[in-house]
């Protein structure tokens, strides 16, 4: 399932490159698709990491290995998220503003996430369970960083540049914002619209 902690922020994952990036993708896929079958089923504190290892047919060593806690099994695309984040704004096609690769990366990556059957359940497991929304937080932050940073490098400013760090702020707010509307592709362009335009156009007569 793609991370869609608060406020979530999915991803496709990767294609791997050789066959043992393949077959290390295929391992670490069937982990976290067993773990979040579990926990769904069981509910997040009454499974076990060796439960978890045991349904995906591999050792707690193996598991470990993909995964450094048990949380991290729920969030398994964070580090695509990050990487993707980062390289929407950095490989956008030339003459295209951040703020228009960002609104792409926001239709392409989360519209999805939010029309998936599952995507509820999902959301209900990690708000339901403070473990998971504690690491989901902290992992929005990391987010955060990693896109105002990517903002900074490419409008050449100061790594803490204020401006960058609010505005990945915001777009990270997205997929909390349209959660549970009739037509979020539609409320994913309003909110873009209102980055782009400010709220005085909200004001003006229309």
């Amino acid at each position: 399932m793609p991370d869609t902690s608060p406020p979530p922020g999915p991803s496709e994952a990767r294609p791997p490159v050789g066959r043992r990036e393949r077959k290390k993708a295929a391992t670490r896929r069937a982990i976290a698709d067993a773990a979040l079958a579990l926990f769904l089923e069981h509910g997040f504190e009454r499974v076990s990491v060796r439960d978890v290892a045991e349904r995906a047919d591999v050792s707690t060593t193996t598991l470990f290995a993909h995964f450094p806690s048990k949380e991290s099994l729920v969030f398994d695309r964070e580090e695509d998220i990050d990487a993707r984040l980062r390289d929407c704004v950095r490989d956008r096609p030339e003459g295209q503003s951040v703020m228009e690769a960002l609104r792409a990366h926001a239709l392409r990556s989360w519209i999805p996430v939010a029309t998936d059957p599952l995507g509820e359940r999902y959301l209900a497991l990690v708000d339901g369970t403070p473990a998971l929304r504690e690491y989901g937080e902290r992992m929005w932050m990391r987010h955060a960083k990693t896109l105002g940073g990517a903002l900074a490098r490419e409008l050449g400013r100061e790594p803490d540049d204020l401006a960058c760090a609010a505005l990945a702020r915001f777009v990270l707010e997205v997929p909390a914002l349209t959660r549970g509307r009739e037509d979020p592709g539609a409320s994913v362009e309003k909110v873009f619209d209102l980055l782009l335009h400010g709220w005085e156009s909200e004001e003006a007569p229309g």
